[in-house]
């Protein structure tokens, strides 16, 4: 099955320090640290690491960090044929300090903020060549409706992991066919009026939400609420767990496999995701998920 990202592409500049630093605070760090990421390439390299056939859409700057981005996208088998290069433009760029087991992130778009209309329509053949479009929301909303309605028209089925957190019209809820929100994105796009169990009712084996430790929820076409529990793990960096579930799970639904058994899977992944550190470099070969689930 061929997959296709189209997203962010950007490099992570990683802080990690004792605990993350509260308004006005100052603290010493432990290390800095470069690495490739962003929402849409972490999702493209989770994909070719379980053995998926991907390629990466987007747009990086004319700086030697979007030479480098790229560059790394191809060494973990990502094809990258249609990544376009911005002039006067910066990489996107993640800020994200790690600490006590958690993170926070200020991601700057730079080259993402300019994955338009003009460049969806150039890589368009592309696009509906392709069995799956996966798309978060690091490059503009407007772009991500106009991706959502072409492979809609033309039948391609589309993954759309809505974060950064942000309203999604009702129209592209009906047209994506797997929408992935955690709890906080879930509130934003359907508010608070609703449970969670009402609003996967509505929405059954579309509606996907992450719920952190307490797992990942979907209601199947029978009616039944299905939450697959978390793995318990020793949590080095959290950075990329949600990445590497909607990669996983992808690869898994483009592969055949019904909710629950595509779920389990991409649950695995993630757990063994945040034992490691970076977002990209804690991401398991599809071997490494195996051995876990038979266990």
């Amino acid at each position: 099955m061929k997959i296709a990202v189209v997203g962010s592409i950007n490099v992570d500049m990683t802080v990690t320090a004792e605990r993350i630093p509260k308004k006005g605070e100052t603290l010493r760090g432990d290390s800095l640290h470069y690495i490739p990421g962003g929402k849409g390439a972490n999702q493209a390299v989770a994909m070719a690491k379980l053995g998926a056939e991907v390629e990466m859409f987007g747009l990086v700057g004319d700086d030697a960090m979007g030479v480098k981005m790229i560059d790394n996208l191809k060494a973990q088998g990502v094809k990258c044929d249609h990544i376009g290069t911005v002039k006067g433009e910066s990489t996107g760029t993640a800020v994200i300090t790690v600490g006590e087991s958690d993170n926070t992130i200020i991601v700057v778009a730079g080259a993402n903020g300019k994955v338009d209309k003009n460049y969806i329509d150039g890589v368009k053949d592309a696009l509906l060549a392709q069995d799956m479009v996966v798309l978060q929301h690091e490059i503009p909303l407007e772009t991500v409706a106009y991706i959502v309605n072409l492979m809609s028209e033309h039948g391609v089925p589309v993954v759309l992991n809505p974060a950064p957190a942000a309203n999604v019209p009702a129209e592209i809820v009906e047209k994506v066919t797997y929408l992935t929100p955690n709890e906080h994105e879930a509130v934003l796009m359907f508010g608070e009026g609703a449970s969670t169990e009402e609003l996967l009712r509505k929405y059954p084996e579309k509606l996907i939400i992450t719920q952190g430790s307490r797992g990942v929820s979907t209601c199947l076409a029978d009616g039944t609420i299905l939450t697959v529990p978390a793995r318990k793990v020793e949590v080095v960096d959290t950075t990329g767990a949600g990445d590497t579930l909607n990669g996983a799970f992808a690869v898994r639904r483009a592969a055949g496999d019904d909710m629950e058994k595509a779920l389990t899977y991409a649950n695995a992944a993630a757990s063994l995701s945040i034992g490691k550190f970076g977002a990209q470099g804690g991401m398991p070969t599809a071997a490494e998920v195996e051995e876990v689930l038979n266990k």
